[in-house]
């Protein structure tokens, strides 16, 4: 619960493939066309020529099928390699630091949700350093995807208030203090104390009970010493815990704070916890726990408003 530690491409065929695949998407168009589509071209001139009408045979269903998986190909090939996945007009890739490979393989069916997860990952382990600068095609060729999908979800960073835009070069990691870091503290209490203590009086506790489980899995999280994957499992005990007031914007609001509160401090500032005391937050959710289980809201009051103060 304390601000513990934190990635389809199905790019669009015409956008995010590229000057290459879009030369792979012409030529397996040739081959479909056929030498009457060239000829209806040079009459026609570009883009306002037809393929004319072909006789329907499986033969012919065969052949474009090979033909259009082999277009498919070529697109797919522009996306890791092609021109699109490269650096674009004005977005240097040079003197950037190196960041270790993803530690989760990116599969292509949902892209930039997975790149999106990465990055969040790398914020919190550090992986992305505060004030460095990152450039989407250097970032995609980490990933292995072309650099579209790398760009929505760093320009979803930036909603977040994760990184900035820097025009002709990338994406800066936003540098944060022990002021915000004391900031989003205080607002996250704001928010998730009067809820616990409201709840803490009308959850019967079997429902308490089931919550069990979430709060042993932080413990193991936090017992392994990845900041990533306690971040993770944090969010999601304070995810069930508020979940229990039905109101869906609260959850995602706390939520968004809580990540937020994750994030490294920048210039050098200690903020990265150790092993142990990850071990010590997460043991403060079982103990939670157990007094709400119990109905002890006075002890409920005393353990949020010191799990809070601390630093969530």
């Amino acid at each position: 619960m304390k601000q513990g530690t934190q990635g389809s491409v199905g790019a669009e065929p015409g956008a995010a493939a590229g000057p290459a695949a879009g030369a792979a998407v012409q030529s397996a168009a040739g081959a479909v066309a056929g030498p009457a589509a060239g000829s209806a071209r040079a009459a026609g001139g570009p883009g306002r020529y037809r393929v004319p009408a072909q006789p329907a045979s499986r033969e012919t269903d065969r052949q474009r099928a090979g033909d259009g998986a082999r277009a498919g190909a070529g697109v797919r090939a522009g996306e890791r390699g092609g021109v699109e996945g490269g650096p674009v007009r004005g977005e240097h890739t040079h003197s950037e630091p190196a960041l270790p490979r993803p530690r989760t393989v990116v599969h292509r069916s949902s892209v930039r949700g997975q790149i999106l997860a990465a990055l969040r990952t790398a914020l919190v382990t550090g992986d992305l350093r505060p004030g460095e600068v990152y450039s989407a095609p250097v970032l995609a060729e980490r990933f292995g995807v072309s650099a579209t999908p790398v760009r929505e979800a760093m320009q979803q960073l930036a909603l977040e208030g994760a990184v900035e835009v820097v025009p002709n070069r990338g994406f800066r990691v936003v540098e944060r203090g022990t002021r915000e870091l004391a900031e989003l503290a205080e607002v996250r209490a704001l928010i998730e104390v009067p809820v616990v203590l409201r709840l803490a009086r009308t959850v019967p506790a079997e429902r308490w009970a089931g919550l069990r489980p979430l709060a042993e899995a932080a413990v193991r999280a936090a017992s392994s010493g990845c900041r990533a994957t306690y971040a993770e499992a944090d969010r999601a005990f304070h995810r069930a815990v508020l979940g229990l007031a039905g109101n869906e914007q609260l959850v995602r609001i706390a939520e968004d704070l809580h990540r937020r509160a994750q994030w490294p401090l920048g210039g050098g500032a200690s903020g990265a916890r150790g092993r142990a005391e990850l071990v010590a937050d997460a043991h403060e959710h079982t103990v939670l726990l157990d007094a709400l289980i119990a109905g002890d809201v006075e002890a409920v009051r005393v353990l949020v408003g010191e799990h809070f103060g601390g630093g969530v």
